[in-house]
């Protein structure tokens, strides 16, 4: 999927404010409306804390999240269920909805990352040591196949070649990531498997036995936020969606998401940027080792 980090939208919207370290112009942008925003389960402690200073900024703006597998709250949308942003774990269910024409594909940014981890209760005995011996355990917590942190561990047993040896298991399958870390949390199950942010969301509860192995997972554990065709949106409701878009790039909302374990995704510019300087020094190391012999 394209990236298209801190595209301009507002457009209509009179005195632009800059969020983060940018300077805000003289008078606030006058916004007020309704503004449904799905987003996935593991966003929602992040997500509230940003709803809380957007509207410090935009009190007139009421922001009504709805949060979820993604697999689930996709089912939502394309049963027609009112939305104007939706912010997947996964790209998989983002594409989705821009391939039939529901999501607004020039809108949509991947602009976080975040990692799986295997856990257990706190101070918890297993004699799991990582995902290779997961099958030791009794039991395991695991969302369900169409919930991203469940596909992605399935994508881990697969690599591992463990896939048989863990649908063997006693599994307790969760309908979102949050299910599966309470079940952890509660001590109903002797390991699970979630995102690192949830279990640092509940670190007096669960301890991280280890993340994925390098290599397990082909595929980024990458969030992606774009909008939704509304049609019962107002002119209003729009642009207010439009700037809580906005701010969800800015400096200010990526140290929110940072600070609950999230990481900022690059751009393609970016990368780009590092690959053409690590050629550049490789070329320049191999034109000076030529000079020397």
């Amino acid at each position: 999927m394209k990236k298209r980090v801190f595209a301009a939208f507002m457009a209509g919207v009179m005195g632009t404010m800059m969020f983060g370290t940018t300077l805000v112009s003289a008078e606030t942008p006058e916004l007020k409306g309704e503004v449904y925003a799905f987003i996935a389960a593991s966003l929602n402690n992040a997500m509230e804390e940003l709803q809380k200073n957007f509207n410090e900024t935009y009190p007139d703006v009421e922001i009504l999240y709805n949060a979820d597998s993604s697999g689930t709250l996709q089912t939502q949308i394309e049963e027609g269920a009112r939305c104007d942003i939706f912010f997947s774990a996964a790209t998989k269910q983002m594409d989705a909805l821009v391939d039939e024409g529901i999501a607004d594909k020039d809108t949509v940014v991947d602009l976080l990352e975040n990692k799986v981890v295997l856990i257990k209760p706190k101070d918890g005995e297993t004699k799991v040591a990582g995902f290779e011996n997961i099958t030791d355990a009794a039991n395991l917590a695991l969302a369900g196949e169409d919930v991203p942190v469940g596909q992605y561990s399935r994508e881990i047993f697969e690599n591992l070649g463990i896939t048989d040896e863990v649908n063997k298991m006693e599994i307790n399958e969760g309908k979102n990531v949050t299910d599966v870390l309470a079940s952890v949390s509660e001590g109903s199950n002797e390991v699970g498997i979630v995102y690192a942010t949830d279990a640092a969301s509940v670190a007096d509860s669960v301890d991280i036995i280890a993340e994925a192995p390098a290599g397990s997972l082909q595929t980024p554990v990458l969030y992606p936020v774009g909008m939704v065709e509304d049609k019962e949106a107002s002119d209003e409701d729009r642009a207010a969606a439009e700037a809580f878009l906005e701010y969800l790039q800015s400096d200010e909302a990526l140290a929110v998401f940072e600070k609950y374990g999230f990481a900022a995704y690059g751009t393609d510019e970016q990368s780009d940027e590092a690959d053409a300087a690590e050629t550049t020094e490789e070329t320049t190391e191999e034109a000076a080792e030529d000079t020397v012999e």
